[in-house]
């Protein structure tokens, strides 16, 4: 608690950095999951019960990470990818925890590591449905729309990045993120 004038007031923890990674551990998937049905699910309803489908099975998840005292805490952002036919890749189910949106470009670099890690796997073409809401912020990084889809009802994006601005990365490549604090 910090000491303000004679009230005390709140400050929420924020954590010292945060990583982005392939999800390689028990727990991280179980909470990637996790949070993609409280994103997709409960917040945003577009599913009913659970947004799984056939394509965990062969996905590739990645998640990003707080860190608390040197040990990754828990999983506060999420996407999938999944190789196609003939170097064609998709991202999808790309979530961020409520608390954490617009924290430390957390939405920005799980896009990196995801289209990075397709490339690096042979990935020609990297496409995604993105909502209506967020085709303006993948444009600025480097995504072109190409229509519009319906997905689950709702209207999508279509979308291509472009790979000449997402170099390779292996598994073992993950970014670390410093927090961005708000100004005072």
């Amino acid at each position: 608690m910090l000491l303000d004038g004679d009230d005390y007031r709140i400050v929420p923890f924020v954590p010292a950095a945060y990583s982005v990674k392939l999800a390689d551990r028990a727990w991280e998937m179980r909470d990637a999951r996790r949070l993609r049905r409280q994103v997709f699910c409960s917040e945003q309803q577009l599913f009913e019960h659970d947004d799984r489908d056939a394509l965990d099975e062969r996905a590739i998840p990645i998640v990003a990470l707080s860190w608390n005292a040197g040990m990754a805490e828990q999983v506060v952002g999420t996407v999938r990818i999944h190789a196609h036919d003939d170097g064609l890749w998709r991202g999808s189910r790309l979530a961020v925890a409520r608390g954490y949106r617009r924290m430390a470009g957390l939405g920005q670099e799980l896009i990196r590591v995801a289209v990075g890690t397709a490339h690096a796997h042979g990935c020609t073409r990297f496409l995604a449905a993105v909502q209506q809401a967020n085709v303006g912020f993948f444009e600025s990084l480097h995504w072109r729309l190409l229509g519009t889809v319906a997905v689950c009802g709702a209207p999508h994006g279509l979308m291509e990045a472009d790979l000449g601005h997402y170099p390779p990365c292996e598994a073992g490549e993950c970014a670390v993120v410093a927090p961005r604090r708000r100004a005072a």
